[in-house]
């Protein structure tokens, strides 16, 4: 657990190794959070030509299905008509 300090009470080389910290720490972290970028950005590239290939497939689908509607629509119609 973080300890608590009073800054105004440390002397300029404590203040100094602080700082120092701060700054290792501050880059730490930048490095950290550049890594998972990098790491993310390859997941997405990895996974982006499936995506494209599932989008296609749904279009294709969606276009099956619409021209299905279609004649069945169509059907219905000339049925209705017949009957009349």
């Amino acid at each position: 657990m973080a300890q608590s300090v009073n800054i105004t009470e440390l002397s300029l080389p404590q203040l100094e190794m602080l700082k120092n910290q701060l700054d290792q720490t501050a880059e730490d972290a930048k490095d950290f959070f550049k890594r998972k970028i990098d790491f993310l950005t390859k997941q997405m590239e990895k996974i982006q030509p499936a995506l494209q290939e599932k989008h296609t497939m749904k279009q294709a689908v969606m276009e099956m299905m619409s021209q299905k509607i279609q004649q069945l629509t169509t059907l219905g119609a000339a049925q209705a008509t017949a009957k009349a």
